[in-house]
């Protein structure tokens, strides 16, 4: 079954990075339905003259009541206080999916209000940049990117609407990862919560030292750029993703102040090179899963 004979009509609700880039996405890969955007009147205006929707409907009720997929792409905090209303609002045959950056309480939210008709899959493309908006969105944003997918039943992967957004995610060039919601909670606490704080907290560091010693940012090199990058990310972005998974940033932010209290007593010793080896053998296992099919 290909993707167009099953979704028709795909709502888009929140056209940012994520939502705007799925729109261009979809019409850049072949998609020949109708894309629906709901967002604030001067995101939908831009994101019509960009070509990442078809129709625009600042209501969501009306943009999510006829469409057999719904994309929730606003931030967490959004997605959990959008899910009892599309519930009601959304056709009983549709699937609705999200892209929030943790899982374990959109998925609760999800298993109170849903059930087979509608259906739920919760979702997480891992792609991104630190610009956020619809003016920063890309139709090969997720090209070469997992894209993590939380199932509310371990019944629903064989439902024809899941393994057609499958299809749909493969079109628009990612690679499906099923997860355990719990689980990739605590994995992304790791691998991306705990370097968005790590950056924004050593740009926030060396602003107070640059205020306060005269510290030159003349000799800020290339690699503290690349350190600091994930600091141009807004906090509005990030306060939901910190409130839904504190006790795993909590525990990864432990595990790293611990990992540098080391370090800082290794200075002048051989340990210092272990973690240094350390650090490289994962960088190249990252290579190497990084690396297309």
């Amino acid at each position: 079954m290909s993707v167009d004979s099953y979704f028709h009509r795909i709502s888009i609700v929140g056209l940012g990075l994520v939502g705007g880039s799925w729109g261009l996405a979809l019409r850049s890969h072949g998609f020949q339905g109708v894309r629906i955007g709901s967002d604030r009147p001067e995101v939908l205006k831009r994101a019509v003259a960009v070509d990442a929707i078809d129709e625009a409907r600042e209501d969501v009720a009306d943009a999510v009541c006829d469409a057999d997929l719904v994309i929730l792409a606003t931030g967490v905090g959004g997605i959990l206080d959008q899910l009892p209303h599309l519930s009601r609002a959304v056709s009983h045959r549709a699937l609705v999916t999200d892209v929030g950056s943790t899982k374990r309480l959109i998925c609760q939210r999800a298993r109170e209000v849903f059930d087979k008709e509608p259906m739920f899959l919760g979702g997480h493309p891992l792609a991104g940049k630190e610009s956020s908006g619809i003016e920063n969105a890309e139709g090969s944003l997720f090209e070469n990117a997992f894209y993590a997918l939380t199932l509310l039943s371990p019944d629903h992967l064989a439902d024809e609407r899941v393994q057609a957004f499958f299809g749909l995610v493969q079109s628009a060039g990612a690679r499906p990862f099923v997860t355990d919601p719990t689980a990739h909670d605590r994995a992304v606490a790791y691998l991306s919560h705990l370097p968005q704080l790590l950056s924004s907290g050593l740009a926030s560091l060396i602003a107070e030292q640059s205020d306060e010693e005269f510290l030159p940012l003349e000799l800020a090199a290339s690699g503290f750029r690349d350190v600091t990058r994930l600091a141009e990310s807004p906090y509005a972005l990030w306060r939901d993703i910190c409130l839904t998974n504190i006790e795993n940033i909590q525990a990864a932010l432990e595990a790293l102040i611990q990992k540098l209290e080391g370090m800082k007593m290794h200075l002048s010793d051989r340990e210092l090179e272990r973690e240094f080896k350390r650090a490289l053998q994962l960088r190249e296992r990252l290579r190497g899963a990084q690396r297309p099919d």
